[in-house]
This record gives C-alpha cells, structure tokens and sequence, in this order.
C-alpha cells in the first residue's frame, strides 16, 4: 500500500510539475502548436489552389494566411511592444506558397520572442484596445482566437479542393 502512494504522488507530482507555471508559459506553448497546425494546412494546399476562394464575398486561402499573419504583427506591434505596425507583404498577387509559409513562420516566431521576452507583470497592464481597455493577457487570447478562427476557415477550404486536412495539432 505504501508502495502505491508513492507511485501515486509521483504520478501526480510529475503531471503538475509538467504543466505550465504561468499564464505567458501555457501561451507560448499553445502559440508553438498552433503555428505548426497552420503550417501543416498551408503545406497541405496545392499552390495552384493557393487562390482558391470559395465564394465572391470570402478571401481567398493566400489572403486568409496573410491575414492572419497581419493580425498578429498588428496586435504584436500595438498592444505588446507598443510599436508601429510592419507591413510584411504588400503584394498579394505575386507571392508564392513558399514565401507566405516562410513569411507566416516568421511572423509566428517574432510574436513568440516578443512574449517570451515579456516580464509576467507586463501581461496585467491594461492597453488602449479598439474595442476598449484590455489587458495584454486578454491580447495573447485574442492572437490565439483569431489564429483559431481562419485557420478553420482554411480547413473548409482544403475540404472543398478534396484536400485532407492535417491531423489536429492541440496542447
């Protein structure tokens, strides 16, 4: 019986220890798959359907990425750094599959250095946010969230071009 408490504890112990101490830790986490995720659908798209859109009033796969890849730089750049907003690709027609997957790592890895270089205090101070006053906490949620909801958009796409989807890249 002794024996097992302390197989338990173990367990126990090691899945806590595991787990991430803070909240910029379980994001940088998070952002790591989810970059990877997106990567692996972008991979998945024929270049050829890289202008694929579904409808008139939709963006087409290329633009979803690259809008994705906008978002983040701006929410990076404003509310995080408090920086000017870079523009990374400012011709859409001409980029290939391998420059927007290129561009979109980068863009993935400097948010990730941006906030693993942020102190844990930073993440309460409140920022100007359009929508109201938010905390840079409540930014990191939003990069993610925005990144969640094209990215399945994307997933719909692969599906309309008889295109499988990568396998699910979570925690």
């Amino acid at each position: 019986m002794k024996n097992l408490v302390i197989i338990l504890f173990g367990l126990f112990s090691s899945l806590t220890f595991s787990q991430q101490d803070t909240a910029r830790d379980a994001f940088l986490e998070k952002w790591e798959n989810s970059k990877n995720y997106l990567l692996a659908i972008a991979e998945s798209m024929p270049e050829a359907d890289f202008d694929y859109k579904p409808t008139e009033r939709e963006m087409s796969f290329k633009a979803q990425l690259l809008h994705i890849e906008d978002n983040m730089l701006w929410l990076k750049n404003s509310y995080l750094l408090n920086k000017e907003v870079e523009k990374v690709n400012p011709d859409l027609e001409n980029i290939s599959k391998e420059e927007v997957i290129k561009s979109l790592t980068n863009s993935f890895d400097s948010v990730f250095k941006a906030v693993s270089e942020l102190p844990d205090s930073a993440l309460k101070e409140t920022v100007a946010f359009f929508a109201g006053p938010k905390s840079k906490l409540q930014i990191l949620n939003l990069l993610q969230d925005h990144v969640s909801h094209h990215r399945g958009q994307l997933i719909v796409y692969l599906n309309l071009k008889n295109v499988k989807p990568p396998k699910y890249v979570g925690w």
